[in-house]
């Protein structure tokens, strides 16, 4: 199926020599005479690498047949992370250079979203948010408990953040997985 140029907003996945992509950014201008052109910036689906691109606004793209599927994370064998359908319990191989900083969020028993291009697992979608536990930081020191001072903590995936002075050892936490940024503790 075509797609327009000028139907690509951020987000929008399509195929691009042979290779899906998605729009991270998008800027229309629109020149004299009613033409167009579009500057891109787009990250393949398959290797990470982000480019700039510009198309003209008579030109199609193909739109790419990425599909997702709910999984739930099994385990990480060093150089592969392994995931199961719920539904058919089928399992799926992931390369760990794949599956990327995603890593630094996965616990045993996580469900995400699997997606793939021509059957092939092609990127792990996590949730915005994650609860994991603080499994080490350094105790706050008396008096200082403002919310501006912040300290290391290790998580229960071996990811280190800044936290607030007041996160101690086994509180759990909610972290942006975008940002991986500290966004509140989780209350039981």
């Amino acid at each position: 199926m075509a797609l327009s140029i000028t139907n690509l907003k951020k987000g929008t996945v399509f195929q691009w020599e042979g290779e899906p992509f998605r729009v991270v950014d998008y800027n229309q201008k629109v020149m004299g005479r009613g033409g167009s052109i579009v500057n891109v910036r787009i990250k393949s689906l398959l290797d990470g690498k982000v480019l700039e691109k510009t198309f003209k606004g008579n030109e199609q793209l193909d739109s790419a047949d990425v599909t997702a599927q709910a999984v739930q994370y099994l385990y990480s064998d060093g150089s592969n992370f392994f995931f199961m359908n719920d539904e058919t319990f089928n399992q799926f191989e992931v390369p760990a250079d794949l599956v990327g900083d995603s890593a630094g969020y996965l616990k045993e028993g996580d469900r995400v979203q699997l997606q793939f291009f021509n059957d092939r697992p092609i990127n792990v979608e996590l949730a915005k948010n994650v609860p994991l536990l603080v499994t080490y930081t350094e105790n706050a020191v008396k008096g200082d408990t403002s919310s501006s001072i912040s300290k290391d903590a290790t998580l229960e995936t071996g990811l280190t953040i800044k936290v607030p002075a007041f996160i101690k050892q086994g509180d759990v936490i909610s972290v942006d997985t975008a940002s991986g940024a500290y966004r509140e503790r989780v209350k039981d």
